[in-house]
Formats: C-alpha cells, structure tokens, sequence
C-alpha cells in the first residue's frame, strides 16, 4: 500500500474535541519540513537544471491533477506580480482544465494522453522543463505527459511522497518527501499537500534570485499592482538609494515602473 493511503495513526477523530483536533494536526504539520529537508538535494538537482534551461529561454511546465493541480497553478500565477517573470514563463496544467481548479472533473486524471494532450499547444521543446505533481505518484495524467516529454529529450522532474512510485521512475530528477499516513486516512490536502507547497516555493524562488529577480532580499522587479506593493517599493528604493524623501522615492518608482528601473535610473545619475 501507498504511504499516502496508509491509515492514520489517529482513531475516533470524530469523538476528539476541537482542541484536539487542532493540536493532533499541528503536531503532524510539524513533521512535514523535516521530510521536505531531505529532498533539497534533489531539489538542487532540479533547480539548477531549470535556471540552465530558462536562461536560454526555457519554461517550466507544472502538471497535476486535483489538489496538485491546484498548487501548481497556484505557484505559477505567484511569480509574475512577485518577480516581474512573464506570465508564460511558469504555466500550470490541471487535470480537466481550468474547470477543475473550482470542480472536480471525473475521470480527468486517469487518462495517460491527457497532459500530452495538454502540453502540445505550448510546442515544448529541449529549452523547457516539465515537472509532475502527484502526491500518490500514479496519476496516469501526470505519468503519461512526463514519460513522453522525457522520450523526447525534455528535462523532467516530479514532487510526489511515496517511494518508488511509479511517476518516480519516469523522470530524471523525483523529489520525494515521505511525510507518512495523513491525519484523515488518504487525504493528501494535508501533509503531503503542504508538503508539495514547500518544494513548489522552494523551487520557483530559488530559480528567480538565480536568475536576477531578487537583489540582497528585495524583490526588485515586483509588478505594482496595489497601494501595499508601491509603499513596499518606496521604502526599497529609499534603503538602497539614501533618499530620505518617501514622495520622491514613490514618484521615481511610479515613473520607472519598478524598483530595479528607479535604482538603475538614480544611480546613472551620480
């Protein structure tokens, strides 16, 4: 049996009071960083794959069914206000389509030529780089599109936690977090869904400061889109430029469009 799908460790749930409840699932939340931990060095492995790729301009490809879809979509839709990345840089596939990130769609993922199927509008090609998420590692959608991709020459990667998976076998880099038996028999929203938002985070930050978006810790390229994220960008440009004047540093900001154009622009300017 699949560790995903092993029963909990927990009996009569339904008889606990809510203190308990909470308190049970916090203490195995606690678990799931340590078994993310002993994944980062796959998930090097793959980062560095990715940044390779994308710096001759490459994509990365998310594809999942149910909750795994969603946390890719998740992810991807992140970047682009978080780093100033183009939106067809990350794209995540559900499953079903964009119907399934609201509803389930029965019978989606059991249908191996479906993320092939879902990948071809974007005409992949070696620069690109497809990563299966799964939290069972049996997802035929998943399972199908990475196993083709890799024929054809295309760098691969899966999230799943359980060991020797079949999923595992068709990628050239798997990261496996094994977070065990969830709190509620095989719902794998919980640790292995927490687990996979880690590793998803872990992945996609670390290939934008690789790849510039980030100087020291600020994020430099991040889009404007709100009255917090122009008064964050102000008090940027004034610790890295020594204006003391949060107007003129909201007004250079507004004009260049982003921090790393005003820094750019007052430091050609000394």
């Amino acid at each position: 049996m699949n560790v995903t799908e092993q029963t909990s460790i927990y009996s009569d749930l339904d008889k606990m009071t809510t203190e308990e409840l909470l308190r049970n699932m916090n203490n195995e939340d606690k678990t799931v960083p340590l078994a993310v931990e002993k994944c980062i060095p796959q998930i090097e492995k793959l980062v560095d794959g990715l940044v390779e790729r994308m710096k001759e301009g490459g994509r990365l490809f998310y594809l999942g069914a149910g909750t795994s879809g969603r946390l890719g979509i998740l992810d991807a839709s992140e970047i682009p206000p978080t780093f100033g990345a183009p939106y067809d840089l990350i794209i995540g596939l559900i499953a079903g389509g964009d119907i399934a990130i609201r509803k389930a769609v029965e019978n989606a993922e059991d249908d191996p030529e479906g993320g092939w199927n879902d990948l071809k509008p974007y005409h992949i090609d070696k620069r690109d780089t497809i990563v299966g998420i799964a939290a069972s590692g049996s997802t035929p959608y998943v399972i199908g599109a990475v196993k083709k991709a890799r024929a054809e020459g295309i760098f691969t990667g899966c999230i799943t936690c359980n060991p020797d998976a079949a999923l595992t076998k068709e990628v050239d880099v798997p990261i496996v977090a094994v977070v065990g038996p969830e709190f509620v028999t095989g719902s794998t929203r919980l640790k292995a869904g927490t687990a996979q938002k880690l590793i998803l985070n872990m992945i996609t930050t670390t290939s934008m400061i690789k790849l510039g978006h980030v100087k020291g810790n600020k994020m430099i390229d991040m889009q404007l889109t709100n009255t917090k994220l122009v008064k964050r960008g102000t008090r940027m440009i004034m610790e890295e430029t020594g204006i003391k004047d949060p107007e003129k540093a909201k007004n250079m900001l507004l004009e260049y469009g982003s921090v790393r154009g005003a820094v750019d622009f007052y430091k050609s300017t000394l």
